[in-house]
């Protein structure tokens, strides 16, 4: 996308996005609710705009919701300022109810609404509906509704697909961001989905701590342009795209295909940065960093992890070979830039 494109190339991308984003959400379905249960999903913080979040949830759902003549509106009723949190999990546990709403709507329209249900000096416990003028559901089946696996009737899963995770999550992720789900619905009216998080309030330091986050592309290009990189990766496809990445903000970037030419250039240049795919043919990305730290005057060089292999063994083989950070892929942009900020900053 950061080249010219026809109209059609666009739209093609657009369409492998969303195929894409969709296959990476169902695949991190599963893994988030076994990393829950197994109590090792941790909580990200970071800047939280609900105008923003719900914005996009009613963009990835409107193609849908216009299918079915559904209207789909936001309610944002007024919130305190500079909120931290979770983002991603806010986003994911409103998308879960949104698309369920929109999935079981057959007439009229759905709202997602945020309010504020308590506030504290320190936090403030947010509360986030999505509120639909569907079927309803029978008061007997309300208080199994969010065990896993379970859907409001067996015919559900055959209709309209899906594993019945989707409520799950939502309550295992509220109970994490200190809040509570639920549910209120009425036969033949329609259904409340409702959770809360409690979210902290940022301080002037931390509010500018989340801009700086955000504008981290720029930042690099602002403050590391003239450093010196070098990009390890074995797959052509995925060095061409980060190169392209890297370039946009500092053009001084060497690439190696292996670990040994990794290991061969490391000890001809000085590099601020190496980025390091872990599974390469050959010499590992693993063994490969053992290597370098091994070369004169390597002590200052950063290595970043690049891997699919998100489990905390493997951050933790990775920090001992001599890594400074972990990035695991796929990657957005943002985090991709966030990292190197991060990386090579003081």
């Amino acid at each position: 996308r950061r080249t010219p494109l026809s109209a059609q190339q666009t739209d093609w991308l657009t369409k492998l996005d969303v195929a894409g984003a969709h296959l990476l959400e169902l695949i991190n379905a599963v893994l988030d609710l076994s990393k829950i249960e197994a109590g090792k999903l941790s909580l990200e913080v970071a800047d939280v705009d609900m105008g923003r979040i719900a914005a996009r949830v009613v963009s990835m759902l409107s193609e849908r919701a216009a299918a079915k003549q559904l209207s789909l509106s936001i309610d944002l009723q007024p919130l305190p300022q500079a909120l931290l949190g979770d983002p991603v999990r806010l986003q994911q546990a409103l998308l879960n109810y949104a698309v369920n709403a929109v999935k079981f709507t057959a007439v009229g329209g759905v709202t997602l609404r945020a309010l504020c249900a308590e506030e504290t000096a320190e936090t403030a416990l947010i509360r986030i509906e999505v509120q639909d003028s569907g079927g309803g559901i029978a008061p007997e089946v309300l208080p199994r509704l969010f065990t896993a696996f379970e859907q409001a009737d067996n015919s559900t899963t055959r209709q309209h697909g899906g594993t019945g995770l989707g409520l799950t999550i939502v309550k295992q992720l509220a109970r994490l961001m200190g809040g509570e789900a639920g549910v209120e619905s009425t036969v033949g009216v329609g259904s409340t989905f409702w959770f809360t998080a409690r979210l902290h309030k940022a301080t002037d330091i931390q509010a500018r701590r989340v801009r700086d986050r955000c504008s981290a592309e720029a930042a690099l290009a602002r403050e590391h342009a003239q450093a010196r990189l070098l990009l390890v990766d074995d797959d052509a496809v995925n060095r061409e795209v980060a190169l392209a990445m890297l370039q946009a903000v500092i053009p001084n970037v060497d690439v190696a295909a292996d670990g040994q030419a990794a290991i061969e250039l490391a000890a001809l240049h000085s590099y601020d940065l190496i980025l390091m795919d872990m599974q390469m043919p050959g010499i590992s990305g693993i063994e490969a960093t053992r290597r370098i730290r091994q070369l004169p005057g390597s002590a200052r060089t950063v290595i970043v992890a690049l891997t699919a292999n998100v489990f905390a063994e493997d951050r933790a083989a990775c920090f001992a070979a001599g890594m400074n950070d972990f990035l695991a892929k796929p990657f957005t942009a943002d985090a991709f830039f966030e990292t190197l900020l991060r990386a090579l900053s003081p």
